[in-house]
């Protein structure tokens, strides 16, 4: 089962392995035209709605064709449909002399004849929520009005695919056929339903891709903070690697990002940049008697990552187990993995390890990332965690759900990569549930020192690696 939303990414993700959106379409199309054929009918009517739904019904009208005569119905203006492949499977028709009619009003609906032996509906997809509008709720009532057998497209019209009972009105199909995987309404109908594998590769769904950034919308409207107040525990032995995360954090989206690091570390990171708030903790390495004012301050953020350059002095550790229990959304990286297990059951967290971190934990790492993932999905199931096992391919699993990310190039064993990592890790999961921030996160960090070894070859930076995240995170269709 599939939600919509996760849907549109495996899509796009199909797109970017190179399975083009038209052969998606084509692949959708025949199914949906099978099915429309498997009670021979004589005559039939495909209602096409302007979107890539409206693309498949007039792919299976082309196919239905050759059984049937077929009225193909445009609700709206063919100038109107929205992608090129649904536009193509339109002028297919047309150059092919087909009974095509434009639905510009609801009135014309009373010109057409629905007393055929099969409908195709396609007028909206998955994507489409709300009330009916204007001609499509007419539609819908007319064909649940005639005598027809009902064939929908993924989901009836008028229907969300991630309720669990249908409401409101919509196309009473008699079957659905579906793409790829069910929808968690298709329990609900009282319909056949067929799920058509369309091509898409298991890769889509099992490796991050260019599909997984298009969760990142930004509204027009949004005001300062909506998009992620950042908390950096930090520093201490290691000045560098709480600026690093603070840096990568900003540069992956987060309106706002506060340091707290020991005096010398807060320091040197808020001579890195006017853009870092810096908050000194006395003395020279985080102690117990830091947490409480430390952990007042992670109530005004989404997010705090704790770890980057703590160090592993024992009063330090005792303060990560002292405050991880006090957090409820963390980023846990660096010395601090050692304290994951005082995580609050309830919390949302990510943690960060490389193999050797992971294996204080584990019975041993193996090398394939294939093998890794059973036992990163122990390890996240056990510790209640979203885990990224940093590699050669990332691996990242909540221990029910786990995917690979294989962005990356051997240029970014320099030391400071993880803390860039954590960062990302800290912006997105301010936006995002942790699964998906860990997801992209680590696909946007490889991806951003694949373009920096590109342009530069290999002796690049940590600090490089921070430049390019905003171009690594831009969807292909923004640059």
């Amino acid at each position: 089962m599939i939600t919509s939303q996760r849907m549109a990414v495996v899509d796009r993700n199909a797109s970017a392995l190179g399975v083009s959106p038209d052969r998606l379409m084509e692949n959708a199309g025949a199914a949906l035209g099978r099915e429309a054929k498997r009670e021979d009918p004589d005559d039939a009517v495909v209602l096409a709605g302007t979107g890539n739904n409206g693309g498949d019904a007039l792919v299976a009208a082309r196919f239905l064709s050759n059984v049937a005569d077929v009225t193909t119905v445009l609700l709206g203006r063919s100038s109107r449909i929205r992608s090129q492949e649904a536009s193509e499977s339109w002028r297919i028709l047309e150059r092919s002399e087909a009974n095509l009619v434009e639905l510009r009003d609801s009135t014309a609906l009373d010109d057409l004849n629905f007393d055929v032996d099969v409908v195709v509906d396609g007028m909206l997809g998955v994507g489409v929520s709300g009330g009916l509008r204007e001609p499509v709720a007419s539609a819908v009532e007319t064909v649940n009005g005639s005598d027809a057998r009902v064939v929908s497209a993924d989901v009836p019209s008028g229907v969300d695919p991630d309720v669990e009972e249908p409401s409101g009105g919509y196309v009473d199909a008699d079957a659905v056929v579906t793409f790829h995987d069910e929808k968690r309404v298709h329990g609900a109908l009282d319909a056949r339903v067929v799920v058509a594998d369309i091509g898409i590769p298991d890769s889509a769904e099992e490796l991050v891709g260019q599909g997984d950034l298009w969760l990142l919308q930004r509204m027009p409207d949004a005001h300062k903070g909506d998009h992620g107040r950042v908390l950096v525990v930090g520093g201490g032995p290691y000045t560098g690697a709480p600026g690093l995360t603070a840096r990568a954090t900003l540069r992956a989206g987060a309106d706002l990002v506060e340091v707290v690091a020991p005096e010398r570390a807060a320091d040197a990171v808020a001579s890195y940049s006017p853009d870092l708030i810096t908050s000194a903790l006395d003395g020279d390495h985080l102690k117990p008697r830091h947490v409480d004012g430390v952990a007042e301050r992670a109530e005004d953020a989404d997010t705090v990552v704790v770890g980057p350059g703590l160090g592993s002095a024992d009063e330090t550790l005792d303060a990560v187990g002292e405050l991880l229990p006090r957090l409820d959304n963390a980023v846990v990286d660096a010395d601090a993995l050692r304290k994951i297990d005082t995580v609050d059951e309830d919390a949302e967290v990510i943690a960060t390890p490389h193999a050797g971190e992971l294996a204080h934990h584990v019975d041993g790492v193996p090398d394939g990332w294939r093998e890794r993932r059973p036992v990163v999905e122990r390890f996240a199931e056990e510790k209640g965690v979203v885990t990224l096992l940093k590699g050669r391919y990332d691996v990242v699993s909540d221990g029910s759900e786990t995917r690979a990310s294989r962005t990356g190039n051997p240029g970014m064993t320099v030391g400071g990569t993880g803390d860039v990592l954590a960062g990302v890790c800290g912006a997105l999961s301010a936006r995002l549930g942790c699964f998906d921030a860990a997801c992209i996160a680590a696909f946007a960090n490889g991806r951003a020192g694949d373009a920096v070894v590109e342009e530069k070859g290999y002796g690049i930076t940590a600090t490089d690696l921070v430049e390019a995240l905003p171009q690594a995170l831009r969807k292909d269709e923004d640059v």
